[in-house]
């Protein structure tokens, strides 16, 4: 496979503006793959060539501007786009993607308590190509438009409100402009927590074997999300950007959350199945306030590229724990911070790659 390097990501994005993408998933195809078909309409600022990315089980076809390409052309996770002409390009894709069971892409789960599968997207930092076809680096923003094809069973969840038109076919509303790493999807027959603030749709979500402990301490999560998110509206002059507020409790994520548009996805230890200390409450609601942090430093402002990731991270984890001292009961956190992400700091600071 190919790595992507900055002087690369440069010349693309000098060449390229990425408009939208529209990807319609298939997840009723089996447990091995699922199908991806892609719309992208992106222009070119000169003529020239370029190449987009995609780690797929199968390159079924793809066609640029109405005209086939040859699906040999595509090596490692490369897909050439050669004798483009300055102005307006259609790229169609259709593709077999492989489910993941470690955690990029689209990592599928069975539990093993009740048997059902529950799906979701972990796209950071370079795997949104192993979900669809992308122009895979942060700075090209563009339009997202899914569709989702699931069991009739699932509940689908997205970027933006998810609605099911017909059984098992989900319309996600289109996003902003936003980063491909930040395009999630998820799917399964989630146990859901719904209710409304500030006139967005606010939901927690965990699989269903895990409802009763979601539930006990629904009234906590809700509780520290809405004071968050109001003091960050004190703190910050432009609104929320994003359309509703997502919280999703995953199995075997391989991150503690990730802070997607929308449907912020967390580590399901986050649900606890025992008694706990309140350190470890108040560590959960730094993690919310952290994640939410990042809907507008991280989602709304990005980086250019992944050398400014330590600003998008430290800035949201400042954030974090401020927020969580200002707004919620957890008024310590701080002296959590002094204890174990200080030493944290100084530990890396002694090696020999610190920067």
């Amino acid at each position: 496979m190919s790595v992507l390097t900055r002087d690369e990501a440069q010349q693309r994005a000098k060449l390229i503006e990425v408009q939208r993408y529209e990807v319609h998933l298939d997840l009723t195809t089996g447990d091995a793959t699922f199908d991806s078909r892609t719309a992208i309409h992106f222009t070119t600022a000169a003529d020239g060539d370029t190449f987009i990315e995609l780690k797929a089980e199968t390159l079924r076809s793809a066609t640029l501007d109405g005209q086939p390409l040859d699906p040999a052309s595509h090596t490692g996770d490369r897909l050439p786009l050669t004798g483009l002409t300055a102005g307006p390009h259609e790229l169609h894709v259709d593709a077999a993607m492989h489910y993941s069971r470690t955690g990029e892409g689209m990592h599928r789960f069975t539990d093993p308590t009740d048997g059902e599968t529950y799906l979701y997207t972990q796209a950071c930092m370079d795997d949104a190509q192993r979900i669809y076809p992308c122009f895979d680096q942060p700075d090209l923003k563009a339009r997202f438009a899914f569709t989702v094809t699931a069991p009739e069973a699932w509940t689908v969840l997205g970027n933006g409100i998810a609605t099911e038109h017909t059984p098992g076919r989900w319309q996600i509303a289109e996003t902003p402009p936003i980063s491909t790493y930040l395009a999630a999807i998820a799917a399964g027959p989630y146990h859901s927590i719904r209710t409304e603030h500030r006139g967005l749709p606010f939901a927690l979500h965990c699989r269903r074997s895990l409802a009763p402990h979601l539930e006990a301490d629904a009234d906590e999560l809700l509780e520290v999300t809405r004071a968050c998110f109001d003091r960050y509206h004190e703190k910050f002059d432009e609104p929320y950007p994003f359309d509703s507020y997502d919280q999703a409790f995953v199995p075997e994520f391989n991150a503690g959350a990730m802070e997607n548009p929308g449907l912020v996805t967390f580590r399901d230890e986050f649900v606890y199945r025992s008694a706990v200390t309140d350190t470890e409450r108040q560590t959960r609601a730094m993690v919310i306030a952290h994640e939410m942090a990042h809907m507008w430093f991280g989602d709304l402002v990005t980086l250019r590229w992944w050398d400014d990731i330590w600003l998008n991270e430290s800035f949201a984890e400042y954030m974090g724990y401020q927020t969580t001292a200002e707004a919620t009961r957890f008024t310590d956190t701080w002296t959590d911070f002094g204890i174990t992400r200080k030493p944290w700091g100084y530990d890396a600071d002694q090696r020999p790659s610190t920067h």
